[in-house]
């Protein structure tokens, strides 16, 4: 019913037609949503235009960003009435709050049930302002960004640290003690379900995930706790928790992996499911003992926030052609090399999901499985009940499979399974620890594969590294000199650095793009691998046909204004 009012509205002001209208509704019944943003979408009209016209006819204020106006008071605990999760679904930002009454900007005033829902969430009458949904949207991020570091900030300065007990049982330790203070197991669970506890650990994760970090590194020392996120590839250090709070934070991180608290001796493995507004993320727990206690990694893997698509990876058009004729091949091997951390996986997900089909059989085995791709079989190694990456692609080969993807080649038996399926008329995609394309081959000739074999089985190698994107609201152009180019010519007279913004937390970076080197095996290189040519000569070969080196392919997103020459020297050179 609002629906319908939001649209006589903007009938009644010459904003739109009753054909547009209609035509709106129609496309509602395909796609559900409000009809405002229908209109949007549609392109009948600007979202601008909406609150013009509602705060015409509801005689309500109009707040954008530019003016100020969307700046939610400060110390008046607007977060604590209104959470971030049902300001995202709702589009309602709390501005200000005055005894029982209830600031608040939306984008639709006409929502009843969500302004009835708010008041009794808030306790509070609700006076409205307009804004438009992308001014809300982003005024939400900016206000709970900066609340969570300050919560963040509180819980682990003030809710323990500041007014800790003078008793606490971390000061029982000697100075000179390496080990754990000991606690009654539970004791042990009853401080880690505190409610402090359980809101600090939920903040470090939210906030890990909000910030984009890949992992988050909690370690403890004699007298302090480091807490660290990796983000685009580095660590950062995060304002840490107070010592005496290591092991509640430690405990109620294994509860919920469900690890064995009471045991502080042994590396464990876990894995935690969080749900975050619409998406679940993945967090895989790893913890090992050291002389100041346990330190924890947890391994973020957020689906939604990794492209898994080989278009939006960076790859060149070029290699982009190259990688996508390899992965339609029947049979054939197809290697992903690089050192940890290089997108490898990430490269073979987004492949995995271009060759997805219903008319074929699709089968990985992984350690561990890090995204779930919708109908593809994916498996996890469990090497203690005999489950290896061998042991499982032998089984594989008897799973009628088409197409087949193993986590990581490490010894000759996994090595000649993959050469065996791909030369029985299977595609297998895998990966390789080795510093660029061409030490591929001479790396499985190595460990014993032999070239006959290897010579018709080999379809393409690609190696790659990430490389930190320049945050292009702050990136500064200039032109190099001749001591910084070290002898290196460029296309471009100006290229780009870094700077520093609050966008980026002043690092100059956002977001990591893919350096790569693909060689595509041709008759020339199957003469090479056939004859054990050395690497130097693989190489040289390659780039006869036309392959760009890691180096190489890095300048081109120099040029571009992707990243920077620092950048494309130190993860292609070091």
């Amino acid at each position: 019913m609002s629906y319908l009012k939001l649209g006589q509205i903007l009938i009644k002001q010459g904003l739109i037609t009753e054909e547009q209208l209609n035509s709106a509704i129609t496309a509602q019944k395909q796609e559900p949503g409000r009809i405002g943003e229908i209109l949007i979408k549609l392109g009948i009209i600007k979202e601008e235009d909406i609150v013009a016209a509602l705060g015409k006819q509801l005689a309500l204020p109009y707040a954008s960003r530019s003016s100020g106006l969307l700046t939610p008071q400060p110390d008046q605990q607007l977060e604590n009435l209104i959470t971030k999760d049902f300001a995202h679904k709702n589009l309602v930002l709390p501005l200000s709050r005055n005894l029982n009454s209830l600031t608040c900007a939306v984008f639709d005033p006409l929502d009843l049930l969500m302004i009835d829902n708010l008041k009794k969430i808030t306790g509070c009458e609700i006076n409205l302002v307009l804004a438009t949904r992308s001014d809300i949207v982003r005024a939400i991020e900016d206000f709970y960004s900066n609340t969570q570091q300050t919560m963040l900030g509180e819980a682990v300065q003030n809710t323990y640290g500041a007014h800790a007990p003078t008793a606490s049982f971390a000061e029982t330790v000697s100075a000179d003690s390496t080990e754990e203070p000991e606690l009654s197991l539970d004791k042990l669970i009853a401080r880690a379900e505190e409610a402090p506890v359980v809101k600090l650990v939920d903040l470090i994760i939210r906030q890990a995930i909000d910030e984009r970090a890949s992992d988050v590194h909690i370690e403890p020392y004699k007298n302090r706790i480091n807490l660290r996120y990796r983000i685009d590839g580095s660590l950062y250090e995060i304002p840490p928790p107070a010592r005496h709070l290591h092991l509640p934070i430690i405990s109620r991180i294994k509860i919920l992996a469900k690890l064995d608290i009471a045991e502080k001796r042994l590396p464990q493995d876990g894995a935690i499911m969080v749900k975050l507004e619409d998406r679940a993320v993945d967090l895989r727990i790893s913890t090992v003992p050291t002389i100041w206690g346990e330190k924890v990694v947890m391994r973020i893997l957020d689906q939604s926030a990794v492209p898994l698509s080989l278009s939006h990876l960076g790859f060149e058009p070029k290699q982009l052609e190259l990688i996508r004729k390899a992965i339609k091949s029947p049979y054939g091997l197809f290697f992903v090399t690089g050192p940890t951390g290089s997108g490898k996986s990430t490269t073979l997900y987004a492949a995995l999901n271009e060759c997805a089909d219903p008319h074929k059989n699709i089968i990985t085995i992984e350690d561990p499985v890090e995204f779930r791709i919708d109908g593809i079989n994916q498996v996890n190694v469990k090497p203690d009940i005999g489950l290896t990456f061998a042991s499982a692609l032998r089984s594989f080969l008897r799973q009628d499979p088409d197409t087949i993807m193993v986590g990581e080649v490490r010894d000759l038996e996994t090595a000649q399974i993959c050469v065996r399926a791909a030369l029985t008329g299977h595609f297998v995609l895998s990966t390789l620890h080795t510093n660029d394309a061409a030490s591929a081959v001479t790396r499985l000739l190595d460990i014993g594969i032999e070239s006959y074999l290897l010579m018709p089985s080999l379809v393409l190698i690609l190696a790659q590294r990430l490389a930190r994107k320049l945050c292009p609201k702050c990136k500064e152009a200039y032109e190099p000199t001749p001591e910084q180019l070290g002898g290196l010519k460029l296309k471009a007279d100006l290229i780009y650095r870094a700077k520093g913004c609050a966008e980026c937390n002043q690092t100059g970076y956002r977001g990591r793009v893919c350096v790569a080197e693909t060689m595509a095996i041709d008759s020339t290189i199957r003469g090479m691998v056939s004859s054990q040519a050395s690497y130097v000569q693989i190489k040289d070969a390659a780039r006869k046909n036309g392959m760009d080196t890691l180096f190489e392919s890095g300048i081109k997103k120099v040029e571009a204004g992707v990243t920077s020459l620092e950048e494309i020297l130190s993860v292609t050179l070091s």
